[in-house]
């Protein structure tokens, strides 16, 4: 495998900004590219590359001010032209346009192809992404890419097509915290990209005044109908309140510290030691059963550390989904 186009020309950059640190007053470009055995002109392209980056934009990434160029008298000059190169502040871990970290990167990239999904047309932000896919990977990576919309999301564009149009979807779904599969009549209000993927939050409100969160992924076919709807008068109020959190202390084995990640919308580390972690946790509702989710996954080691009445949760799930798969159906019941 060829090394890719982003660790190429990440690789010489810290070598070169740890050289400089130690010659505050700044070193010739000639000097530089002796030690590094590179030609004058190739050290300057990259340092320029990195000088004049300007990543920011929507992508929110960051180009440090660390380098100044000077000339032969010791004043500022033309990076083009400039003979001598200096270190002005601290460099940071993540530096540069394709010298940025490669995690953020990834997010960067990430956060693209969310996007794309919800506007599969856009011309614009689809060529964003190949610029990303070229500056981690290559020129050929682009081409090869895989599609950004991928088959558990398939449905994504339908259902924001019926948001903006304010038309109510029949949706057929595989329930997330309950066994088996409904017919549902939504109205869609809101999509959210959460760590589990795509989810709406939709209408209409229930009796005791609550609205309803579907995941994408459980979708199996959804109908946009004639019928349409109008949001209710508080519905950012109602929103806010769906999407509100409660806070769980947990500790986890490190081997399981994934699965805080993957249920909760919020991590915070509160201790960490070679064999545990312990984090609190930002759950949305139904809170005992995302807990639970998350303590069969961690294993019996995780413990809920408060509230306390929280870590009997993953035994109540436990026996309820024991108790659902060894029931034998009877002979003429709906599986």
């Amino acid at each position: 495998m060829s090394t890719p186009k982003y660790v190429e020309r990440f690789a010489r950059l810290p070598a070169i900004f740890e050289r400089l640190q130690r010659h505050p007053d700044g070193l010739s470009l000639e000097t530089l590219a002796a030690d590094f055995d590179v030609t004058v002109e190739a050290l300057r392209e990259e340092l320029l590359a990195f000088y004049t980056a300007d990543i920011g934009g929507r992508w929110l990434l960051t180009r440090p001010e660390v380098l100044e160029f000077l000339g032969p008298d010791g004043g500022t000059e033309d990076p083009g032209t400039a003979g001598v190169v200096r270190i002005v502040a601290e460099v940071p871990a993540d530096i540069g346009v394709e010298y940025v970290d490669a995690g953020e990167l990834g997010l960067a990239y990430t956060a693209a192809l969310a996007l794309l999904e919800t506007e599969p047309d856009n011309e614009e932000l689809s060529g964003a992404i190949d610029v990303l896919t070229e500056t981690m990977f290559g020129p050929s990576a682009a081409a090869d890419a895989p599609p950004a919309v991928q088959s558990w999301n398939r449905l994504l564009p339908t259902l924001r097509g019926a948001l903006d149009d304010r038309r109510a979807v029949r949706i057929n779904y595989s329930r997330a915290w309950h066994p088996g599969v409904t017919d549902r009549e939504i109205e869609p209000y809101q999509l959210v990209q959460t760590r589990r993927g795509w989810e709406v939050d939709a209408g209409p409100v229930d009796d005791e005044g609550r609205l309803r969160t579907f995941l994408l992924s459980n979708i199996r076919s959804a109908e946009v109908l004639e019928r349409t709807f109008t949001l209710p008068d508080d519905v950012a109020e109602r929103l806010a309140e769906q999407r509100a959190t409660t806070r769980v202390r947990v500790l986890l084995p490190q081997s399981a510290r994934w699965v805080a990640d993957f249920y909760a919308e919020q991590v915070t580390l509160v201790e960490d030691d070679e064999q545990d972690v312990v984090v609190d946790l930002d759950l949305l509702p139904p809170v005992e059963r995302r807990v639970g989710r998350l303590l069969l996954a961690a294993g019996p080691l995780a413990t809920v550390l408060a509230p306390a009445d929280l870590d009997s949760a993953g035994v109540v799930l436990a026996e309820e989904l024991m108790v659902h798969h060894s029931t034998t159906p009877a002979p003429d019941a709906e599986v």
